[in-house]
């Protein structure tokens, strides 16, 4: 009830930062169950991957990576289909990761732009109360505590989402890292074992 009272008395600049935090929010939930929809074990696709085109079923590996959620799956398929029409591996690999990593970045800046605009308008809110402060001031000493208080409110709401926001976009940023360092992983790990594959091949 507290939470609500400061809500409705601190002023329309108010309703402002708490809906830019809602929308935070909502964008960094979306990522994250993003993220964890795109998680997958990549030694184990790796290995899989191994023992399959070690036996030239290349539809069975295509299969597996169809049926993996995530970039990485879509990397090494694209790496695999290249391999085996003979075109060239990176240059697959690279369309693929080209229409992948947008999608991941997705949201994510904007989610850092707004921890920095939340300060803002906790600062434009504490203004806000301000002005009316000086405005009741001249009328009636006894508003003054009131609206500075709702000052103090605007503020401390602002820098306190603000902190979670940046929070919120450190952790994503350090989750698209990881994914990009996964598929930096698996598209060499991909070259290297169809490098390894050609002496062989060519001998056969």
């Amino acid at each position: 009830m507290k939470y609500w009272e400061i809500l409705t008395s601190s002023g329309p600049v108010m309703w402002i930062i708490v809906g830019v935090f809602a929308l935070a929010m909502i964008l960094f939930l979306t990522k994250v169950m993003q993220f964890h929809r795109d998680e997958i074990n990549i030694p184990e696709l790796l290995k899989g991957l191994r023992n399959t085109l070690q036996r030239n079923a290349f539809v069975e590996a295509l299969s597996l990576c169809d049926n993996t959620p995530g970039p990485t799956a879509k990397l090494l398929g694209a790496a695999i289909l290249a391999h085996q029409n003979g075109d060239d591996l990176r240059m697959a690999m690279d369309e693929v990761a080209i229409a992948e990593i947008p999608r991941l970045e997705r949201f994510i800046r904007f989610i850092g732009s707004l921890g920095f605009i939340l300060p803002l308008l906790g600062f434009l809110g504490t203004v806000y109360s301000m002005t009316d402060a000086f405005g009741t001031a001249s009328r009636m000493s006894s508003g003054l505590p009131v609206a500075m208080k709702n000052a103090i409110n605007n503020t401390a709401a602002g820098l306190t989402f603000a902190v979670i926001c940046y929070l919120a976009h450190n952790y994503l940023a350090a989750r698209l890292d990881a994914i990009l360092l996964d598929m930096e992983k698996a598209s060499m790990e991909i070259i290297s074992f169809f490098d390894r594959r050609s002496p062989a091949e060519q001998g056969k």
